[in-house]
Formats: structure tokens, C-alpha cells, sequence
């Protein structure tokens, strides 16, 4: 059953964000998409953004009746006052505090925070993410916990009744993958292959199996090990 309420997804242009606004389409009557300039490394999934809203919209006529406006938001800010692999040209490695160099601190606490206020001024009641803390790099702002805490604190803060949904943090990326395909077929697994981005270093060169990426970073060997599982497991 379609909910009339109207979400808004964190779209970056990657496999997460590509199967969360699937998801989101799949159950509200109107959706809408949020993307951000972060100054990030990887600005190649800013590029992809427009191909991969269209080959969606192409792929279901409900799923493109249902589509609305896409908003890009430029945060550069946070590449300016952060000093992250993802933000500048160092070499991925684990830093003293136990986390991958590639967290941005205080990232997905702003991208909900300046969603919200976008999904306020448009009417939206929802907001959707492809936050994970089952099969993820560490970062303490993917976790269930954060994201329950930001949806009180916004709705304290803007005496509003949002909810922020993560269909994707109790599960794996291989079942990210079987969740897709439940959602859209091959149609969308191939959307994913070969349309979206999640590569740290903006690889765009070699397509694999499981898609386009330098095959090494941490977000290519998740997509990787996810993507051969999934295939392990439906040739069971």
C-alpha cells in the first residue's frame, strides 16, 4: 500500500542512496531527492546523479509519476573546516581513535539537518537515508542510535513530526543487493552496475561485476564481497 506522505532521499548517486530511493518510491506517493557538494574526493557521483534519476524514472511509470524535484545543496564548508581522505588527496588509512581516515566527521549530522529543513519548507514528512551499521566502515554517525537521536532532537528543534527511515541498517550489502532486485529486477541491479558511483577515489575506469570502482578502496570491497555473496547465495 502507497503512503500519501511525501519523503525525501539522501541521494548521493551510489548503490545505497540508488536502493533507498527504489524503496522510497516502492511506498510513497511523492518522492523527492536531495544531493550534496561536499568538496568531496569522489566528486564523480555528483555527475552520475542526473543519469541514474532518469534511468529510474525510465525503468517505471509510477516510480516517475511519483518523482519529484531534485535539490543539490552546496556544503563545500565542510571540506574546508575537515581533514579527511574523503576531503583532500591522502592515502586511506585507520587513524589513533580507531576509525577509517575516510570519516567525515559530522557529515550525515548536517546532510539530515539541512534535509530537514528542505523537507520542511516542501512538505515532506520523511526522510530517507542509506545509513548501515551492519556491514559498514565504522562511522559513528551510520548508527541506528544517531540517527534516533537526530530525528528527536529535529523535531525538538523544529516542532515538526519527521521520521527518518534507514531500510538498509539492519542488513548487509549482499542483502543490499537482493533487496534491489526484489525491488526492480535486473533492470535495477544493471542500473546499479553500470549507472551509480561509490568508490572513495572516483574510479570510473574498469567496469566489474559489481560495478565501477578502483576495486581496493574500502567502499569497492564492500560492494565487492557484498555483490559475490549475493550471487553465492542465489546460486543456492
Amino acid at each position: 500500500m502507497i503512503s500519501e506522505e511525501g519523503a525525501l532521499v539522501l541521494f548521493s548517486g551510489g548503490q545505497d542512496s540508488t536502493t533507498c530511493l527504489a524503496w522510497a518510491l516502492s511506498r510513497y506517493a511523492r518522492v523527492e531527492t536531495i544531493g550534496f557538494d561536499y568538496g568531496q574526493r569522489h566528486a564523480i557521483e555528483l555527475a552520475v546523479r542526473p543519469a541514474v534519476l532518469q534511468k529510474m524514472r525510465a525503468m517505471n511509470a509510477d516510480w516517475d509519476r511519483r518523482l519529484g524535484e531534485d535539490h543539490m545543496i552546496d556544503l563545500s564548508l565542510i571540506s574546508k573546516i575537515s581533514d579527511t581522505a574523503l576531503t583532500g588527496n591522502v592515502e586511506i588509512a585507520m587513524q589513533e581513535n580507531g576509525l577509517p581516515n575516510t570519516f567525515v566527521p559530522g557529515r550525515n549530522l548536517l546532510f539530515m539537518t539541512v534535509a530537514a529543513t528542505v523537507a520542511y519548507r516542501r512538505g515532506l514528512t520523511v526522510l530517507v537515508g542509506g545509513m548501515c551499521e551492519t556491514d559498514f566502515s565504522g562511522y559513528p554517525d551510520c548508527r541506528d542510535d544517531t540517527m534516533k537521536a537526530l530525528q528527536v532532537a529535529l523535531n525538538l528543534g523544529m516542532a515538526t513530526r519527521l521520521k527518518v527511515e534507514t531500510p538498509l541498517m539492519w542488513i548487509d550489502k549482499a542483502a543490499t543487493w537482493t533487496m534491489a532486485q526484489d525491488l526492480g529486477g535486473q533492470t535495477l541491479l544493471d542500473v546499479i552496475r553500470k549507472e551509480t558511483h561509490t568508490c572513495y577515489l572516483g574510479e570510473r575506469g574498469a567496469l566489474h561485476d559489481w560495478g565501477y570502482g578502483c576495486g581496493t578502496c574500502p567502499a569497492c570491497a564492500l560492494r565487492a564481497r557484498g555483490y559475490e555473496n549475493f550471487i553465492a547465495a542465489k546460486a543456492t
